[in-house]
């Protein structure tokens, strides 16, 4: 299991839009991001603070991609 740093959501954000994300809407404090090739949805909580582990673990699973490949990203 891939041991994940600290991310701040617009570190996240970038990591998406690198991997071919593109932003679809935002719901509050949420961005949804959507990959058409993966047909992947991936929902990115903003805030001021740090993504917890856990939370970071569900974004990495959302967006199909490898914990290797998202981390290689940043």
């Amino acid at each position: 299991m891939t041991k994940f740093p600290s991310l701040k959501p617009r570190e996240v954000e970038k990591i998406l839009l690198q991997n071919g994300f593109s932003l679809k809407r935002q719901s509050g404090s949420h961005r949804i991001f959507y990959n058409s090739e993966l047909n992947a949805v991936v929902v990115l909580p903003v805030h001021s603070r740090e993504i917890p582990t856990g939370t970071l673990r569900s974004i990495v699973k959302q967006s199909r991609l490898s914990d290797d490949k998202f981390l290689k990203k940043r």
